[in-house]
């Protein structure tokens, strides 16, 4: 029987804990019964953190378990846990802080979202549609909610050993981006029963999304960054863009940014020139020379990681922020494409 601690009476040690969680994550996996699982978490294990959940997706990739088939789970388990992560306290951050600015953000897609479906009840009324039309146009801005997930926020946990949550929750990221992009697609058609459909789907997914962010990746975030760290990622957000809202700026926090993660520290000649085989010129030079390219140009060293890119005056193809320097290029990409990744490195190192 449970003696009332938080931490529950059968698992006190967290590592007991940790292992309990993953065993109940992997008979869902194979097809157990959830309400079953349910009663079996309550009664063991009382409850659990963020920080746990995080930490046994980490420890279910890293033993072997697909990315992808966490995130298939991820929706079950998250249901499983959801009393015990509604009992946390939530941490109150002022205006301008990374974390108050992705949750304003959910707060405005939750509002457009509302008002998108009273007109995707109205279809096929002309004026529905094109309501509906203008709501999609907006939704698709929660990609830069995404994208500042995975390029900033991503990589600062990574360094700090988590990168598991980061794997599974990309993957959701792309299947919402396709949900999106495939209703927009039904509006523009005026296929009036699909878009109600897809609208459904996305609207869901986009809200299970709020939920796992404002309950495990966020409060895990705020547990292990530093001020330093968080004031990096603000420092870069602009860059990316914002959903909807504009941050506000009473977050006003005396560190300095932090080094980005794995930062690489170029040594230089005495004279501020880099010696090359075939001349020497100063960093300066050299950020003028590749900036004014006609190309994007990356460079991953032997070791799959990313140690240079360029900012093309012509626009970038891909978004990227200093925060990617130091890091493998694997997690760069979504799962989905990290196959063809390997098999780009691998024929650049076969020559």
């Amino acid at each position: 029987m449970s003696d009332g601690n938080a931490t529950g009476a059968g698992h006190p040690d967290p590592a007991q804990r940790k292992e309990e969680l993953k065993r109940l994550i992997l008979d869902l996996h194979r097809g157990g019964n959830v309400d079953e699982i349910r009663q079996r978490f309550g009664r063991m294990l009382g409850q659990v953190s963020a920080e746990e959940i995080a930490q046994m997706e980490q420890e279910l990739i890293a033993e072997g378990l697909p990315a992808e088939e966490v995130r298939e789970l991820c929706d079950v388990h998250v249901s499983v846990f959801q009393q015990s992560l509604e009992t946390e306290e939530g941490q109150e951050l002022p205006p301008g802080h990374p974390v108050h600015t992705f949750k304003y953000e959910n707060f405005a897609v939750g509002q457009m979202l509302e008002l998108m479906q009273e007109a995707m009840a109205q279809l096929p009324d002309p004026d529905a549609f094109r309501r509906a039309r203008t709501f999609g146009e907006q939704l698709s801005e929660v990609d830069t909610i995404y994208r500042r997930k995975e390029n900033l926020l991503f990589p600062f946990l990574e360094k700090h050993g988590v990168g598991g949550p980061s794997s599974v929750m990309w993957g959701i990221h792309d299947d919402i981006r396709g949900q999106i992009k495939q209703l927009r697609q039904a509006l523009l058609e005026g296929e009036a029963s699909r878009a109600q459909e897809l609208f459904a789907r996305a609207d869901e997914a986009i809200r299970s999304m709020f939920y796992k962010e404002e309950h495990i990746l966020y409060p895990t975030a705020l547990k292990m960054l530093s001020e330093s760290e968080w004031v990096a990622i603000r420092d870069q957000s602009d860059e990316i863009g914002y959903c909807i809202i504009i941050p506000g700026d009473a977050w006003q926090p005396a560190a300095a940014p932090a080094a980005l993660p794995g930062a690489v520290a170029y040594e230089h000649a005495p004279t501020g020139e880099l010696e090359l085989d075939t001349g020497a010129l100063t960093p300066e030079q050299i950020r003028m020379l590749f900036n004014h390219l006609p190309v994007d140009v990356t460079y991953v060293d032997e070791n799959d990681t990313v140690r240079f890119y360029s900012e093309s005056a012509l626009g970038r193809i891909f978004v990227r922020t200093p925060a990617v320097i130091g890091r493998r290029v694997q997690n760069c990409h979504p799962p989905h494409s990290v196959h063809v990744v390997n098999r780009i490195l691998e024929e650049f190192r076969a020559g």
